[in-house]
């Protein structure tokens, strides 16, 4: 063999490792997000405009916060944080599609503070996001 062959199956055998250790990255993060106590799948739409793009994520409960992850992303914090005394859900509507699971999906109008934003996920996600702002501290306003 030829010192460009060995350099070249070298060369080849570096890449290879790199790309598995990418997607065995990813493939770790996505397992542990969706994983986690009191996560779930939901697709995060910035804006008030329902047209813009959705992003896909994982989304969950913490003591005070909700937190959203970015799927396609190798960072370990979450991409967004809601404060649960400034998060008011506006508003839900069917959105006549379904989960992977075949659960029914729901377009779900948020605010904290000034931003507003549409959260899509199924209607268990919906209920438990409910019941866990319905379980903090009480605070006014309604709940849709």
């Amino acid at each position: 063999m030829g010192v460009e062959v060995v350099a070249s199956v070298l060369w080849l055998g570096a890449v290879l490792l790199v790309v598995v250790g990418v997607v065995g990255l990813y493939v770790s993060r996505q397992r542990t997000l969706s994983q986690r106590v009191a996560s779930f799948a939901c697709q995060l739409n910035s804006g008030e405009q329902v047209s813009r793009m959705w992003q896909p994520g994982v989304a969950q409960f913490t003591r005070d916060r909700l937190l959203w992850w970015r799927t396609l992303s190798f960072s370990p914090r979450p991409a967004r944080a809601w404060s649960r005394s400034v998060l008011v859900l506006e508003g839900r509507e069917p959105v006549g599609q379904e989960d992977e699971e075949g659960r029914p999906l729901l377009l779900v109008h948020c605010r904290h503070g000034a931003e507003a934003f549409q959260l899509m996920m199924s209607e268990p996600a919906y209920a438990g996001l409910v019941s866990w702002l319905e379980s903090g501290p009480r605070r006014p306003g309604p709940l849709v």
